[in-house]
Formats: structure tokens, sequence, C-alpha cells
């Protein structure tokens, strides 16, 4: 019966490892950048700030446009489409020679990219000078 549970138990022994890493290892790296990092009290050379040798001219964090933010998310909306396109069309071949007929799916779904492109057009979204 000893052996049984001393079996049982190392089973489980590499799962006890690895919880353990996993909750250590981010707790000390917590405590190193609290104790260590840019924000430690009496820390005067890190709270100073500092670019390429010289003192800080103007704003530390000066202010994008919100157009900035839009044309960026537009982008990724755009970029993900290309995601789903690529292996669509890789597998478009073996999806006809199984008689599976994927064009009516792939229509709507260019179709919504579409009439978001068209809504985005007309609001002027894609202008960047107004």
């Amino acid at each position: 019966m000893a052996a049984a549970e001393s079996q049982s138990l190392s089973t489980y022994l590499p799962a006890l490892v690895q919880i353990v890493l996993g909750l250590s290892i981010p707790a000390i790296i917590l405590i190193v950048s609290h104790v260590f990092g840019q924000r430690a009290k009496g820390n005067y050379i890190k709270d100073k700030a500092y670019e390429c040798g010289l003192p800080m001219e103007g704003k530390p964090h000066p202010r994008f446009a919100v157009k900035f933010y839009v044309t960026a998310m537009l982008f990724i909306l755009f970029d993900i489409e290309v995601v789903f396109l690529v292996p669509w069309a890789l597998v478009y071949r073996e999806f006809l020679a199984a008689g599976i007929a994927i064009t009516a799916a792939t229509a709507v779904f260019l179709g919504v990219l579409v009439l978001g492109l068209a809504y985005e057009f007309k609001r002027g979204a894609l202008e960047w000078e107004k």
C-alpha cells in the first residue's frame, strides 16, 4: 500500500514543482522591481528623466490625436482579414475536392468587411486631414 501511495505522489511532483515555480517567480520579480525599480523611494537618479544624455525638453508624454489610434485600429481590423483569407485560399482546393461549398460563407465574410470599409469611407475615418 505504501508503494502505491509513493508512486501516486511522485506522479504529481512535476505538477507541484510547476505550481510552486509559477507562483514564486512572479512574486520574486514583483518584489525585486518594487525594491530596485524606478519608483523606489529616495532614488533621485532614477526619478530624473533621461533621454540621449540631455535634459528632457517639452512634455514627457506628448498627446497623440485620436485619428492616429483610429487608423491603427482600422489597420489591425483589415490585417486580421488577411489572416483569415490566406488559410481559406490555401485549403479551398481541398474543400472543393471534398464537395464542401465554402464560397457562400466567404462571400458573407467579405461582404461584412466591405460594408465596414464603405462605412469608414463614408464617415471619413480614412482621411488623415480634415
